[in-house]
């Protein structure tokens, strides 16, 4: 697989968190970011390929954001963050990046994936 996806699992529940709403960024070289993609995690909390069809994954600052606010909401649960932002480097050697979000209501952990 070419490109960048991520995965969330909800360490507090114990399961993926489906129906996250997850948006890709890559800095456009000034002091902004460019939008590049809008998903939602699928029941397995998974966004397969957040790049846009047809994009090449190209070397820079990208920029993963979670609207987790709004998934504790939907479970009349009150979270910490409103979003969890991960900005990440794409190297020019890399094929694929997979960022995954370990997540609590108070608290978040990520690491690269495989």
């Amino acid at each position: 697989m070419i490109g960048i996806s991520t995965h969330i699992l909800d360490t507090a529940l114990g399961r993926p968190a489906a129906g996250v709403a997850v948006s890709l960024l890559r800095a456009d070289g000034g002091d902004g970011w460019q939008p590049l993609s809008a998903q939602h995690t699928d029941g397995d909390g998974r966004c397969r390929q957040m790049l846009p069809d047809g994009m090449e994954l190209a070397a820079g600052q990208y920029r993963l954001r979670f609207d987790t606010g709004s998934y504790y909401a939907a479970q009349a649960l009150q979270g910490l963050y409103p979003f969890v932002e991960i900005t990440f480097t794409v190297r020019e050697s890399d094929r694929h990046l997979h960022i995954p979000l370990l997540l609590t209501a108070n608290g978040y952990t990520t690491y690269r994936g495989t």
